[in-house]
């Protein structure tokens, strides 16, 4: 079963599909062990965690493909890729979708506003016109190598041009061949609830912390209509304070040893890595060179 197909037997199978971001291949692993159907790879977390810069797109698409590839390659769970506005000429001419699929994204997700974008929970976004969008997304359904490769499209509309402006924009998404939204940045359950009444085909809301959405609960999103929550860099932001409080403690210590319990451990990293198998292959094959 390819890895379109297999996002989306997990959107029919689980209802809302929680979608888990991951922002590297071992955090796929870890996903994947606690029980998730689909990961995620966030464009701000790859400009975030691989390069040490803010989400302003300023990461290229070789770069997101290299994260992309080096992800699906532990997991099999199927991998939604955020793609930001597409690259441009590379949208356009279909490098975006090919490499994307080399890489093994069961979906990328594209949004509407300009090139030099932001966050989707700060201030002063700006938006491409609709047909503008419309062309995006019709160059990157006819562009993907297999049909099975799905395309999101998602809007920023609901916080610049209001909840109205949003639906109409999904709307007209759908219409040029978008699979599922990604609706950004709404403001209230109920504003979720009319989102997915009005548009006709599976909705994501994007639960992610300290933004504008307030703090739902799955079964909240699903009494909406929600069809997929998204969760982009939970762990992310856990890594980041745990790994402050490391460094810190460490530094002002001269040890780690109060901090040991809140570690993984050898044995549970060598476990999720079955390190044992490896060590025990790369012995077969030294002892017959031997």
């Amino acid at each position: 079963m390819s890895a379109g197909k297999r996002f989306c037997e997990a959107v029919r199978r689980e209802r809302p599909l929680q979608v888990v971001g991951v922002i590297h291949a071992f955090a796929a692993k870890l996903a994947e062990s606690a029980g998730f159907r689909a990961v995620y790879v966030s464009g701000a977390g790859v400009a975030n965690a691989a390069f040490g810069k803010p989400d302003l797109g300023l990461t290229t698409l070789d770069q997101v493909a290299e994260e992309v590839r080096r992800i699906s390659s532990v997991t099999r769970l199927p991998v939604l890729v955020d793609i930001d506005t597409g690259w441009g000429r590379d949208l356009f001419s279909g490098r975006t979708m090919k490499l994307m699929h080399r890489a093994g994204a069961a979906a990328v997700q594209l949004e509407d506003q300009v090139d030099m974008k932001r966050c989707g929970h700060r201030p002063g976004k700006h938006l491409v016109p609709v047909a503008d969008m419309v062309k995006r997304i019709r160059a990157a359904v006819k562009s993907r190598p297999i049909r099975d490769m799905g395309v999101m499209a998602r809007t920023d509309a609901a916080a610049v041009e209001g909840l109205d402006a949003a639906m109409y924009r999904a709307q007209q998404y759908v219409q040029a061949g978008a699979d599922m939204i990604f609706a950004e940045a709404l403001g209230s359950l109920s504003a979720y609830k009319k989102f997915c009444q009005a548009v006709k085909v599976p909705v994501l809301a994007n639960m992610t912390e300290f933004g504008k959405t307030p703090m739902l609960s799955v079964k909240e999103f699903r009494s909406a209509g929600v069809r997929l929550v998204l969760y982009p860099l939970s762990a992310f932001r856990a890594m980041n304070s745990a790994a402050q409080e490391v460094y810190q403690v460490i530094r002002s210590q001269g040890t780690q040893k109060s901090l040991l319990k809140k570690m993984q451990t050898r044995k549970e990293l060598y476990r999720l890595l079955d390190y044992q198998k490896a060590e025990r292959t790369m012995d077969r094959r030294l002892g017959s060179k031997r």
